[in-house]
């Protein structure tokens, strides 16, 4: 079991360190690497605090903004043949449409796609979406 702490939308995975008695942190589900550590719970969080802190405040002087961990949150607007096809394939595969999509999500992000996959197809027809995403109007 993994004992975590959130702060300002962070959060960081606590782990005892017996040889040094100290409470060793580091901030979840980032690119960067923040690690920090305490004595204590009430020392961990308060260098917790300071770390993320710094951290935001590090980005915006740089001209950045700082990573943001995302919140496992998704909306999607799909087409409604595609909806049910999922709902489908869901329920053959024994599991509930959430599950099925991050299953489905996370095999095809470790997928290196080719060059050419990441081209927009040509929209054969301006009233037919094909993705499901609404067409953007010209202004």
């Amino acid at each position: 079991m993994m004992n975590t702490m959130t702060y300002r939308g962070y959060t960081a995975g606590m782990t005892f360190d017996p040889e040094d008695k100290i409470i060793v942190g580091r901030v979840l589900n980032v690119d960067d690497i923040i690690a920090f550590h305490g004595e204590s719970v009430a020392e961990f969080e308060t260098n917790f605090h300071m770390v993320i802190d710094d951290y935001v405040a590090a980005c915006k002087s740089l001209g950045g903004a700082a990573e943001k961990p995302a919140s496992g949150k998704l909306m999607l607007r799909v087409a409604p043949d595609i909806h049910a096809a999922a709902l489908k394939a869901a329920a053959r595969s024994g599991v509930s449409l959430n599950k099925w999509a991050e299953q489905a999500l996370s095999m095809a992000s470790r997928k290196s796609p080719s060059p050419r996959a990441l081209q927009a197809e040509p929209n054969p027809s301006p009233k037919r979406v094909r993705s499901g995403l609404r067409p953007t109007r010209a202004a």
